[in-house]
């Protein structure tokens, strides 16, 4: 009753909006773990107007989180305080223009290869490798395969926590390995991409070369996040995980992959808390043998499950 109180507190103090906002929307569905608790409101934009009239208006106390297609996520048991803001297909739309490709913050990185591919477009074949949307390849700097984010990037349009549009050029966006500069608050709706002319065939087999990889090196039909941790400087995380003793190893219903031992998997009985404790685990016993302390890629967010009353 106190849950459905705040939801209704909350979404009693939000200005209209004309996309959809969804009370006590469950997350399980919208990340790759397949885990975690409910969001109070989840918002659909209908377009970067939307977005930016809600932000401006909301209540500063009113908490909100951007979240991609789930790839790189964990979401916790007890949910997400506030408002969840995901962008549907309205910001999904590709156009090319010559050898550089303006994207939809909401478009999926394979798509966007795939019709660079169509456009005889080179340079962008490494998105195939890389699950997810641009939105969230642009948070962190994604990359695969030789490339990253920053080297395609010429400029990306982020709207700010009070509403205001702005558009960035890789400078200031501040590209650094797996991040960017662009505060929490704000939030990617689209970029512009730049290839370079090239031959439809070269580039499928390219594209080709790097889904075959990715099959027989990662464990993608699995319930997973990606990469857990981040490479330290000068080393591999998976051979230091490797290394400390870790591969296969266990935790209620999470393993630590076998096939790559820089992810995790939710085996089909995980919880978040399960997830993240492994995650920890690993930590620990790397910082243990090797002296490293490796630092999470995957986002984790919201709240742990309560304890039932009573419980310790």
């Amino acid at each position: 009753m106190m849950a459905a109180a705040r939801r209704s507190s909350i979404r009693d103090r939000l200005p209209p909006v004309r996309g959809r906002l969804i009370e006590n929307a469950p997350m399980q569905g919208l990340t790759w773990f397949r885990v975690g608790g409910p969001a109070d409101l989840l918002f659909y934009p209908a377009d970067v107007e939307d977005l930016a009239a809600f932000l401006a208006a909301r209540p500063a106390d009113v908490p909100v989180t951007v979240i991609g297609f789930g790839s790189n996520l964990l979401v916790r048991d007890g949910g997400i305080r506030g408002v969840v803001v995901r962008l549907g297909r309205e910001f999904a739309g590709i156009v090319v223009r010559g050898a550089e490709i303006d994207v939809g913050a909401g478009a999926m990185n394979a798509t966007v290869a795939a019709t660079s591919r169509d456009a005889d477009v080179a340079g962008l074949e490494f998105l195939v490798g890389i699950p997810g949307t641009i939105g969230g390849s642009l948070r962190m700097n994604a990359g695969a395969y030789g490339r990253e984010m920053k080297d395609v990037t010429v400029w990306a349009s982020v709207v700010d926590g009070r509403g205001s549009v702005h558009r960035l050029d890789a400078a200031a966006l501040g590209f650094a390995y797996r991040r960017s500069s662009v505060p929490d608050t704000g939030v990617f709706v689209g970029a512009r991409l730049a290839g370079e002319p090239g031959d439809r065939e070269a580039i499928a087999h390219r594209m080709s070369t790097i889904a075959a990889t990715r099959r027989e090196s990662q464990p993608i039909q699995s319930r997973t996040g990606g990469s857990t941790f981040k490479n330290p400087q000068g080393a591999k995380a998976w051979e230091l995980i490797d290394a400390a003793g870790c591969r296969g190893l266990a935790r209620g219903g999470a393993k630590v992959s076998e096939l790559h031992c820089n992810f995790l998997v939710n085996m089909g009985s995980a919880t978040a808390a399960d997830l993240e404790a492994l995650g920890e685990e690993v930590r620990r016993r790397v910082r243990d043998h090797a002296g490293v302390e490796l630092e999470w890629e995957i986002r984790r967010i919201g709240d742990p499950a309560e304890l039932p009353e009573g419980a310790t």
